[in-house]
């Protein structure tokens, strides 16, 4: 499994600082396009990048995605979008020629060293838990000298100048609003609540057809699964550390029992920036893996689930909207309160009955497959979440999205009409 932690890459940062002066001198000198844009995600053509893709495309934007390789490729030549790779001398000159560059984790979803001078739409990954940007001390961490205090103000002063070239980050709700302004050190006015557009195939059609159709690719993507129940287990990263929760024998026989007993199915998710390895018992058919690499996002599945066991992770958040059921295993959760914190309390979200062994997280899931009280319990506490974090539910967010887009770089720069004069 591919591991990154901020300790790694904010060294490679820091010896890549001549590569970001010469970006900034290639964008000085070339000149933008009026209506080109550039999008570019890590996890592939998915997310909420894909969502605004659609949205460009119907208004007639001239756009180019940035992939990493060839299943990139295949996956966007199948939806009809044009590529480039990254890396390339192509991909360089076209996101420094780009007007609007959209992304969802960070620069390097396109060409990073050449993103200054374009208006920059950072659409994030989900609505965060976890402290995030510049509100954790692990953003500003360094493998190189990991103890001298000047290099974390090298690189919060490096973090901070990036963030603010940031033109548009939309808000799921004027909660998560100031979670994100404080993370990314941006002015309210570059943070509208205009909802989330990664979210919106979960309030798009009835949520029979939502099921239907996410079942349907379950099935197509792990195997035969009929009426029975799904879980999903979806931890989070830890920041390059291996996971704590990762089951032992003695976990994984209790496991294997209780879906028996319970006629379910287990899909394990883990992050794919994580380290460490799960091994369910051999042949064992009820445990599946759905990593990233069988498919890049996951949100679309999530009506197709009947519980969902996660951590820390934004699943919570977008879980609320189908509802789901949610189940908190967290064993280190004093620890990652300590080195990584939280927007509010961990309690604030998982209620005040986390589990902290997968002994205790079967026990919980055992209840809600089998009492429907229990299950009810939970689904009201993430309709209280989702009340709490998403100001909109109607499967349009991706189209404020655009709209604030099209106003921010002015109406005589819309994209689509005639002509491609440079500024």
């Amino acid at each position: 499994m591919a591991s990154f932690s901020f300790g790694a890459g904010n060294a490679k940062k820091l010896r890549a600082i001549p590569l970001y002066a010469a970006g900034w001198v290639l964008t000085r000198l070339v000149p933008r396009t009026r209506d080109e844009w550039v999008f570019g995600c890590a996890v592939g053509i998915a997310d909420g990048a894909l969502a605004v893709w659609e949205q460009a495309r119907a208004g007639g934007v001239p756009a180019v995605w940035l992939v990493d390789g060839p299943e990139q490729e295949r996956d966007a030549a199948a939806r009809g979008i044009p590529t480039l790779r990254k890396g390339s001398v192509r991909a360089l000159w076209r996101t420094a020629r780009a007007r609007v560059v959209v992304i969802t984790h960070g620069f390097g979803d396109v060409d990073r060293y050449a993103v200054s001078g374009a208006f920059i739409v950072q659409l994030w990954h989900g609505i965060p838990l976890k402290r995030i940007g510049i509100d954790s001390p692990e953003t500003v961490r360094s493998a190189l000298l990991p103890a001298s205090r000047f290099v974390r103000t090298v690189l919060a002063a490096m973090y901070r100048s990036a963030t603010r070239r940031i033109g548009l980050l939309p808000a799921a709700s004027h909660l998560v609003r100031g979670r994100l302004e404080s993370a990314f050190s941006l002015p309210d006015e570059r943070v509208p609540v205009v909802g989330e557009p990664r979210v919106d195939v979960l309030s798009r059609g009835s949520a029979d057809e939502r099921r239907r159709t996410a079942r349907a690719t379950l099935e197509r993507v792990t195997g035969p699964i009929g009426d029975r129940a799904v879980v999903l287990y979806a931890p989070t990263w830890r920041d390059g550390d291996p996971d704590p929760a990762i089951p032992d024998a003695e976990d994984w026989a209790a496991i294997s029992g209780l879906l028996e007993e319970r006629d379910a199915i287990l899909l394990i998710r883990s992050h794919p920036l994580g380290a460490g390895d799960y091994r369910p018992p051999a042949g064992e058919d009820r445990i599946r893996m759905l990593g990233s690499d069988r498919v890049a996002d996951v949100t679309p599945l999530l009506p197709g689930l009947d519980v969902l066991i996660t951590d820390y992770s934004s699943l919570a958040f977008d879980a609320s909207l189908v509802p789901l059921p949610e189940i908190f295993l967290a064993p280190d959760v004093a620890e990652y309160a300590r080195r990584r914190g939280f927007y509010g309390s961990f309690q604030d979200v998982a209620g005040d009955d986390p589990a902290r062994t997968w002994a205790q997280a079967l026990g919980q899931l055992d209840a809600v497959l089998t009492d429907p009280a229990e299950r009810e319990r939970r689904l009201a506490r993430a309709r209280d979440l989702d009340a709490r974090v998403h100001a909109y539910r109607d499967g349009r967010n991706a189209e404020r999205v655009y709209r604030a887009i099209i106003a921010a770089i002015g109406a005589d720069r819309h994209p689509g009409r005639p002509g491609k004069d440079t500024e």
